[in-house]
């Protein structure tokens, strides 16, 4: 029994090293190297060929400068106002989340990641929540946050965002709904997509419902005033 724990103490701590290797390696790649496919990806494609649908896959990646000014300050706006200040948690959002889940115990949950949280799962990891995800999430965090730094966060959240059925990211997006290059996008336009990302598989900015309407109309306001976001000054 000793010799066998002695071994499998070596197998675990074996295994740890390659995985936190592994990690390393692929946030350092990633930093320069475009991600090509993510987890969800692949899970939508499975999910679509269990239905017997046809396999849809639109993404076009393009670089932060190519996107209109007003898309990464929509998402700001929306998801994370502190996006620039924090180290990748918002710890005031994350309490208030918290105090809410326990006092609404039983119904759907509220959620406080970051847009930081946000690609580290995206890029990274599953959609389905667990503890063990949600602990590898706080890891990638940490890592993207001091390997990619905030432009490179934002740039490859809004390249890998899941944006409807079978679309990912802004560029993708902006010429299935509004046919045009995300580079054109109106603060409106981006608004709405911006507004769709809680739920891109139920809701389309190009017939929004009275509710997406109003959390576009939010988010316009929100975007007024935060002001531009200049990503060259962490």
């Amino acid at each position: 029994m000793k010799k066998f724990l002695k071994k499998a103490w070596r197998v675990f701590l074996w295994l740890m090293a390659i995985g936190l290797g592994s990690s390393i390696f692929f946030v350092i790649l990633y930093r320069f190297v475009n991600p090509p496919v993510t987890p969800l990806m692949v899970i939508r494609m499975i999910e679509q060929s269990s239905d017997n649908q046809p396999l849809k896959l639109r993404k076009n990646w393009v670089s932060l400068d190519k996107i209109s000014p007003s898309m990464p300050l929509a998402v700001i706006a929306s998801e994370d106002n502190l996006f620039k200040e924090h180290h990748g948690f918002d710890m005031d959002a994350i309490e208030k989340a918290r105090e809410y889940n326990l006092k609404k115990e039983g119904k759907k949950l509220r959620g406080a990641s970051t847009i930081s949280q946000q690609t580290a799962k995206n890029v990274f990891l599953w959609p389905q929540r667990s503890w063990i995800r949600k602990g590898l999430e706080v890891w990638f965090t940490v890592l993207i946050e001091w390997v990619w730094g905030k432009q490179r966060i934002m740039e490859v959240y809004l390249n890998v965002i899941e944006t409807g059925k079978g679309i990912y990211g802004v560029e993708a997006a902006s010429r299935a709904y509004f046919k045009k290059s995300a580079s054109s996008l109106t603060r409106g336009e981006a608004a709405l997509i911006a507004a769709i990302l809680p739920n891109p598989l139920k809701w389309n900015p190009v017939m929004p419902t009275a509710y997406l309407s109003g959390r576009q109309q939010w988010i316009l306001w929100n975007m007024g005033n935060m002001g531009p976001v200049n990503f060259l000054t962490r």
